[in-house]
């Protein structure tokens, strides 16, 4: 296998692991609509990722870093043809930062509110906006002969990287109940369970229709046991939720977003970003990579700073590992 494979590989590992991890905050900023009554619940659906949050957005950054600097022509192309959707997550990602910080720093109920239906809108743009853009990658965008973008916005925003957006949009609010009930007490636990039943039966039709329509345009032998195994971990999530075993269901929930992202990966690669204009004109691992020598001295650091990187997350995860519920919320902090 040559470098630019590997690294296509590490890159679609990284993109996993954000999809995993943030995928599941995203789905908590959307429950606190969905789910919470008021708003001491709000404020232990934030207290669930308050200490992690942070620390997942690191994968994006990763996988950002590393597309730029082993696949400088997937980078430029990628950011300049599809610069509003991802100028759009930008802002999201910093102002739903700043709302997490600022959120408590004043008494006011009209305070603590605003800043409550922004980590809303900032958890629900971005889940369902990724999914346009990975649905806009698989299938292909107006790529001329230049490796230049020369479609619109609109292009952006055919059926099928729509149908791509509601998916994620769904999966990761699922992830997101599976999480609140196995991070949470009392009342809110209970329904966040009974929440997580109607949102996995939702993403089930969604991703179903979404994964065959893939595997129907670009897959092949290794994408389908990629669908087969999403899908079955979607069902057997939903099934470990109403047992009531929080923990196998977001095991299994977390591995439907694994095998979903492997299935695009897999039917991309050697792509990387097809041409619908002409296929002479897609960048691929080979036409798209730096040079032999770049990718040799980034696997070194990556093997030097990966583990360490992973070795404190889990760390974090584990010093947080407790459930919460209202009663530990202090009446100050709301």
């Amino acid at each position: 296998m040559e470098l630019h494979d590997v690294w296509f590989v590490l890159i679609a590992v990284l993109w996993t692991g954000y999809f995993f991890l943030e995928g599941f905050d995203f789905g908590i900023g959307v429950l606190t609509k969905l789910l919470a009554r008021d708003r001491t619940e709000k404020r232990v659906l934030i207290n669930t990722i308050g200490p992690v949050w942070d620390g997942n957005e690191v994968w994006l950054l990763s996988a950002g870093g590393a597309t730029f600097a082993a696949f400088p022509e997937w980078y430029a192309t990628l950011f300049s043809g599809f610069y509003l959707p991802l100028l759009l997550i930008l802002v999201c990602l910093i102002v739903r930062g700043v709302a997490f910080e600022y959120r408590a720093k004043r008494p006011e109920e009209q305070w603590q509110r605003n800043w409550e239906n922004a980590i809303f809108w900032t958890s629900l743009l971005p889940a369902f906006l990724w999914g346009v853009a990975f649905g806009n990658i698989v299938r292909g965008v107006k790529i001329d002969q230049d490796f230049e973008y020369v479609g619109n916005l609109w292009d952006l925003l055919n059926p099928y990287a729509i149908l791509g957006g509601l998916v994620t949009l769904s999966l990761f609010t699922f992830h997101g109940a599976v999480f609140a009930a196995l991070k949470t007490l009392g009342d809110i636990r209970e329904r966040a369970r009974k929440l997580a039943l109607g949102l996995g039966l939702v993403t089930a039709v969604l991703a179903l229709v979404f994964l065959l329509w893939t595997q129907a345009d670009n897959g092949d032998g290794k994408s389908l046991v990629a669908l087969v195994v999403a899908v079955v971990a979607l069902v057997a999530a939903i099934g470990a939720n109403q047992m009531g075993r929080e923990g196998w269901a977001f095991a299994l929930s977390g591995l439907t977003i694994i095998a979903a992202v492997a299935m695009l990966f897999l039917s991309l690669f050697p792509n990387v970003m097809p041409s619908s204009l002409n296929d002479e004109w897609s960048l691929t691992v080979t036409n798209a990579s730096s040079s032999p020598y770049t990718l040799k001295i980034m696997t070194w650091c990556a093997v030097i700073a990966t583990p360490v990187v992973m070795l404190y997350q889990g760390w974090t995860y584990w010093v947080f590992r407790k459930r919460i519920g209202t009663q530990h919320i202090a009446e100050a902090a709301h």
